[in-house]
């Protein structure tokens, strides 16, 4: 059975559409017409019935929704996930310090929402005592719950005063600061903070810093049971607005441009309130269009036409959760009903690499022996692949073992030494290159990512992967 995503039938309608279903005006119709409405492209999920709109108007949270999930969720974290990976990283201090307008990366993964910005200068510090584990903050305002304030004023020169007098009452042996040669995520204090710390510390205490540089990887990289179970949910969105865009609603072939479709999808999210994280991008392939081995990715941009090979690279980011997702579509041409035989091939032969690179996970494994591994299982079976896997979560490009980069299918340095730990989610991404019988053995390049969790035994697809080709009827 396929695993492709459908995009929830309410969400085809137009804005007005989708109010009068609200109101109910539509309830009849909607019975009528969902079997049919739904994208012939699209395989329907178990949790489907046939002319009932299951997923319906709350298939993406309205704004003010969504504060109370995300902060029950941070809560969890800050309770259970940062104190344990304080103590596997051997800090009982860790302080994360920003200005308005230079906030740390990590920062907004730390502070319940709604937050823009820190305002002023804020200052968290998490201390693993004699008293049990500290959350507190330093600031002229304070965050509240799940914080404690240890200190709140006006005056910039008492704050940091504060700030010191404070580290020396909780004397920690290890105090861990964001600063990291290799990992930008981990390397968000800055210079004049940095400098403006030492100032109100004594020697003793200065000695004492260091980098917090794998408390930040392992804090950013690891995932709840709460995070995945909403994780699906935000990565069958994205899914659904793929299945959507590669079908007849949105493309006329001879008219549409990849770049209409590109930005269909981008005007789609925003619609549903879902915000990007980098610009959509949908290109096609076809006969004549050269693919050869040495190109890193094949296609082009134009004028979409039938027996075209299309693809697209989309990623959004919903309850603090991003996705990074690649599909293919194909435009049937006049008098066919089915995908070409070797374009099915080439799609099972991309899902057999994906189960090559995924069998080649294990704890401990650093991301440059995984890729090492899958890239000798699949030369052993004579794929032409390529891998360039990375991790999901806070980020669409999140820290954690880098697998490969398109640029280089060799080792990546310290980032593709990083150890595989378990509850951790990454993007499955790469390509294969397969000679196509109807193309005159011209090359097609299917380039798929799907996101998935490494649970520490087994590497789960988060909403399915694409195993069927989109099609544009």
């Amino acid at each position: 059975m396929s695993s492709r995503a459908v995009v929830p039938t309410y969400l085809h309608f137009s804005p007005l559409g989708r109010l009068m279903i609200q109101t109910g005006a539509l309830a009849l119709m909607v019975l009528a017409t969902v079997a049919a409405s739904a994208p012939t492209s699209a395989q329907q999920p178990a949790d489907w019935d046939q002319g009932v709109v299951l997923h319906g108007p709350g298939a993406v949270l309205a704004e003010r929704d969504r504060i109370d999930p995300m902060n029950r969720s941070l809560t969890e974290r800050l309770e259970t996930v940062l104190p344990r990976l304080m103590k596997e990283t051997g800090l009982d201090m860790w302080l994360v310090l920003n200005r308005e307008y230079a906030e740390d990366p990590v920062y907004f993964s730390l502070v319940p929402q709604p937050t823009f910005a820190a305002r002023r200068t804020t200052m968290l510090v998490f201390f693993d005592g004699p008293n049990g584990f500290e959350r507190l903050t330093v600031n002229r305002y304070p965050l509240g719950e799940p914080y404690e304030a240890a200190w709140q004023g006006r005056d910039l020169e008492a704050q940091w005063q504060a700030l010191g007098e404070l580290i020396s009452e909780k004397n920690p042996q290890k105090i861990g600061i964001n600063v990291s040669r290799h990992w930008p995520v981990a390397d968000g204090l800055t210079h004049g903070l940095h400098q403006r710390l030492t100032e109100v510390l004594s020697d003793e205490l200065r000695e004492r810093l260091t980098s917090a540089e794998e408390l930040v990887v392992r804090w950013i990289e690891t995932r709840t049971e709460t995070e995945l179970e909403v994780f699906p949910h935000v990565v069958q969105l994205a899914r659904g607005v793929i299945a959507e865009a590669f079908s007849s609603r949105v493309i006329t072939p001879g008219v549409t441009t990849t770049e209409d479709v590109a930005w269909y999808i981008r005007e789609r999210f925003t619609e549903l309130g879902l915000p990007i994280w980098f610009q959509p991008y949908v290109n096609a392939q076809r006969p004549g269009l050269e693919c050869v081995e040495e190109t890193p990715f094949c296609g082009s941009s134009g004028v979409i036409r039938p027996g075209d090979v299309l693809h697209t690279d989309v990623g959004i980011c919903y309850l603090r959760l991003c996705t990074d997702t690649q599909e293919m579509g194909y435009v049937l041409r006049l008098g066919e009903e089915n995908v070409p035989a070797g374009l099915e091939e080439a799609l099972t032969i991309g899902n057999h690499w994906q189960d090559l690179l995924t069998s080649s996970f294990e704890n401990g494994r650093t991301g440059n022996e995984i890729l090492a591994a899958a890239r000798m299982a699949a030369d052993s079976e004579g794929i032409l692949s390529s891998v360039y896997t990375h991790p999901l979560g806070f980020f669409g490009h999140a820290p954690g073992p880098t697998i490969g980069m398109w640029d280089n299918q060799g080792e990546t340095p310290v980032r593709g030494d990083w150890p595989l730990f378990p509850m951790t989610a990454y993007a499955i991404e790469g390509n294969v290159k397969v000679p196509l019988a109807e193309w005159d053995g011209q090359l097609v390049q299917i380039k798929l990512e799907q996101s998935a969790v490494w649970n520490g035994s087994a590497v789960l697809y988060l909403a399915g992967r694409q195993t069927d080709w989109h099609v544009v009827r």
